[in-house]
């Protein structure tokens, strides 16, 4: 037996490969044997026809490809990067990468290249989470465990369907119920998370930071939070508590979309629980409040002192496989590297570390900015910006003006190899090896189960051979992802709080290691925690007469993003459909749509058809279309938080009609 860790959602499962079979690792602590269905599918993704094999060069996005060489491949990459004045370079990288792949790439564009333009499909998902960590807590730090679910009392999801986007953390949480645990669903959706929930409140969509507002309002007006904790550990008390007592509750209870009666029956569980769990993901981040929308969440955990306890905290469930360990590396265009920023210090550190005087201490541009005139070479890696960024006709008006793209990616049929002018053949999940992190900071490896396919590279290997054809050999003479990871670890040593050294590679798939266990404390300078007031400021686009609908987006449970692998499988396909938009009975009735017809979903963006779902299971005047529905963005909204640069996925306004 193989042992392995899954390369879908951030849950990180582990698994055994056996001849031609995977299996639940049942002596790995995350899941225990258990295996969703996308996971234990794994195999059938690697020899498949959908696979890129050989390097592919064009001169114009209006040629057809041609098979060229790696030699010839990297030199015109080299070149190309040589020629351009480096804030004009950019890396758009993916949380699928394994740990060395980001740190390759991180250390040759910001360390060498001298590029700050190095981001990550994450910025999507997670920048949110990650700016308010920060501001609240010290750092990007995660500050309890996915199996703390089995100390707590109470568990409020938000913005998170885990029956979908995280099945055996949600396998979990039921096994937690029978325990004990109660669960709250607070979601405009009815979805199958909220089946199992004790309580389901169907919020109006961008009512969180209300709905969070009005709970630390009560916890203070009733004296019902933690005064010790407050007093000893958390900073702005006052200054909360001054601003709360002015705020109108009328008025916040509406924009919830909820009523007084089911606040109170919410409360009454939340003045019940000792122990309190808050998780989130999409729903919230993805908003151009999403930092706001964070603040306001783990307020209430601040004030309750619900917080470095076991079965207390706020837990952001990471979207995908790799997304922590592409932050712990540096993979945002906001950071350096190991969770350091671009300050003189922190620089004079990493220069020495890296024996390079190159790194600027400009930040980069972000996933969200870099499809843009002022960039000339992109090089994209494992991700498909053209398909998941916002307004997609915006997008691929940018991309096809700039001059030299590249595509790094183990599978045909992506968005944007429409506009690459070179495309490099990966390997992927099962033909590598490598580090990944998952959502509650456990590291463990992804094992090579097979052979990789015969012109096909690792990922660092790729900007390994970039980087020495630039004449970087000596800070790139890596020979294996032991080396590499090594050095990151050594690395790690540049930060007090992080003790990923302490990890033994060669153990990892069979003996996962878990960083910053120790921490049980604020890592801000005062050691503090930090409230922060914020409101609801309508920031996101309203909906009208002509557009009357607030669109959501999100996964389907057996299918991952595009679809790229998950497509593939016949078993895969039989849960939900590829294309589909959930509509409220009501509004379905007024429109005169019936079940399964099709319809026309326009934004002032763009239009994409497809198939009505007729259902109680969304709020009024609300729709749903999943990710698996590759034009989606065509309708989104381009508005972006301010601090995290994140898109409001989740809040487009658009209008239907029957075909």
């Amino acid at each position: 037996m193989i042992k392995s860790v899954c390369g879908y959602c951030g849950v990180g499962c582990g698994l055994e490969y056996d001849e031609h079979k995977l299996i639940g690792d049942i002596t790995y602590p995350t899941n225990q044997g258990k295996v969703c269905a996308k996971g234990v599918s794994e195999l059938s993704t690697i020899q498949t026809s959908s696979r890129l094999l050989r390097p592919l060069l064009r001169k114009s996005i209006n040629e057809q490809f041609q098979t060229a060489s790696w030699e010839s491949s990297i030199e015109l990459i080299a070149k190309k990067i040589s020629e351009t004045p480096k804030e004009r370079v950019g890396f758009y990288l993916s949380g699928q990468l394994l740990t060395e792949d980001y740190y390759i790439a991180n250390k040759l564009a910001k360390g060498f290249i001298g590029t700050n333009n190095v981001d990550t499909n994450s910025r999507t998902c997670m920048a949110s989470a990650v700016v308010a960590y920060k501001k609240s807590l010290g750092a990007d730090f995660v500050p309890l465990r996915m199996d703390d679910i089995f100390s707590s009392n109470l568990l409020i999801l938000v913005g998170a369907n885990t029956a979908e986007a995280h099945v055996v953390f949600h396998n979990n949480i039921k096994k937690a119920k029978k325990e004990g645990l109660k669960v709250v669903v607070i979601d405009p959706r009815r979805t199958m998370t909220a089946e199992i929930a004790d309580l389901y409140i169907p919020i109006k969509a961008g009512g969180d930071i209300d709905f969070f507002n009005l709970l630390s309002k009560r916890l203070i007006d009733e004296e019902l939070y933690d005064k010790e904790f407050v007093k000893e550990h958390i900073n702005n008390f006052e200054l909360l508590k001054n601003k709360l007592k002015r705020a109108a509750t009328t008025k916040m209870l509406k924009r919830t979309g909820i009523s007084s009666e089911l606040f109170e029956e919410f409360f009454s569980l939340y003045k019940e629980s000792q122990n309190i769990i808050t998780a989130w993901t999409m729903g919230i981040n993805q908003s151009v409040q999403g930092v706001d929308k964070n603040l306001s969440l783990i307020n209430t955990h601040l004030l309750g002192g619900k917080i470095f306890k076991k079965g207390n905290g706020p837990l952001s469930l990471t979207g995908q496989p790799n997304a922590m360990g592409g932050r712990e590396v540096g993979g945002l265009s906001t950071m350096l590297a190991v969770h350091l920023g671009f300050d003189e210090k922190s620089i004079k550190k990493v220069s020495e570390f890296w024996k390079t005087d190159n790194i600027s201490s400009t930040p980069g541009l972000t996933a969200t900015q870099m499809i843009c005139p002022q960039i000339d070479v992109l090089i994209i890696c494992h991700t498909d910006p053209v398909y998941h960024l916002p307004n997609r006709h915006k997008t691929e008006d940018a991309i096809s003006k700039i001059p030299f793209v590249v595509e790094i990616n183990a599978y045909e049929e992506s968005e944007s190899s429409k506009y690459a002018h070179v495309r490099l053949p990966a390997a992927p999940w099962g033909e590598k090896e490598g580090v990944q992190t998952n959502l509650d900071r456990t590291m463990t490896k992804q094992e090579k189960l097979t052979r990789t396919s015969i012109d096909c590279k690792a990922d660092w290997q790729i900007f390994q051979l970039i980087a020495q054809k630039l004449g970087f050999e000596s800070g790139f003479d890596f020979k294996n992802t032991k080396e590499i990871f090594e050095e990151f670890q050594q690395m790690s040593t540049l930060n007090d709080y992080m003790d990923i050294h302490k990890a033994s590679y060669d153990e990892l798939n069979v003996k996962p290691f878990v960083w910053g266990e120790d921490i049980k404390e604020f890592l801000t300078p005062d050691k503090k925690g930090n409230l922060f007031f914020v409101q609801n400021k309508l920031l996101s686009e309203k909906p009208s007469l002509e557009f009357p609908f607030i669109l959501l987006t999100g996964r389907t449970r057996d299918q991952w993003h595009s679809g790229t692998k998950t497509r593939l499988s016949p078993t895969l396909l039989k849960h939900k459909e590829l294309n589909f938009c959930e509509i409220n009975t009501e509004d379905a009735a007024q429109y005169g749509i019936k079940d399964k017809d099709e319809i026309l979903v326009c934004s002032a963006r763009g239009s994409i058809t497809t198939k009505a779902v007729v259902t109680d299971a969304i709020r009024a005047k609300t729709l749903f279309i999943p990710v698996t529905n590759r034009e989606v963005n065509y309708l989104t909204s381009d508005l972006l938080d301010r601090e995290s640069l994140q898109p409001d996925y989740n809040h487009s306004a658009v209008t239907i009609k029957r075909i």
